[in-house]
This record gives structure tokens, sequence and C-alpha cells, in this order.
């Protein structure tokens, strides 16, 4: 299966189960894997045969900022499901949502949840 990859877009958005993460907000990183059939596009060089980088960007940005959610999976999830919604050449999807700065006494690059989905 091809893959349309975004990896590493930053959002600042309030997800989290501590008080001050949903007041004061905290950025996040993800990572998107969206399997999709590109041999047409490969071809033709037709951005209409295909999904937009742009418009996967903006799905998740609006699904990061229009609910708070408590949990990275929780979040993780509402990204697969706006992508599954909003783009039907998607057939699979990898969601990896890391929290860098996690508020936890610990010396780590992030924190993260991976999610695997197929239509």
């Amino acid at each position: 299966m091809d893959k349309i990859i975004i990896s590493g877009l930053k959002i600042f958005a309030y997800h989290g189960v501590n008080p001050e993460e949903t007041q004061f907000g905290q950025w996040f990183v993800i990572d998107i894997k969206a399997g999709v059939d590109i041999e047409s596009p490969c071809q033709t060089d037709n951005i209409d045969e295909t999904v937009s980088y742009a418009a996967i960007i903006k799905t998740v940005r609006r699904t990061m900022l229009e609910k708070n959610c408590k949990l990275l999976e929780h979040a993780a999830q509402r990204i697969a499901d706006a992508l599954f919604a909003q783009f039907e050449q998607i057939e699979t999807l990898t969601v990896t949502l890391k929290k860098p700065d996690a508020p936890m006494k610990a010396d780590f690059d992030y924190v993260a949840v991976e999610i695997e989905r197929i239509r």
C-alpha cells in the first residue's frame, strides 16, 4: 500500500488530564501515515486523483483545536475518525500523537500514543 506521510506536524492545543494543560496549553507533534492508492496520480501528475497534504493538515489542526481531550488516545482516535470522514481515498491510517512537554518529573523526548486503523 502506498502512503502519504506527514511527519512532525506541530500544533499548540489544550489536551491533558491536569488543569494547567487545558488552561495554558502545550505543543503536540503529530505524524500521519495515510494508506492511499496513488498509482494513478503517479502516472498522471493530477492532484485531483490524490489526497492533498494541505487538506490533511487542515483537518488535523481543526480536530486538535475543536475539542479538548483528557487522553492522547482519545485525541488520536478523533484525528483518525476525522481523516476517514473527510477523505474516502484513505484506506489505512497510522496516527502518532506525541506530547513532548508532558508534565512529568522525568527526562524524556516525548510520550506518545500510536494507533493504526483500517477503513
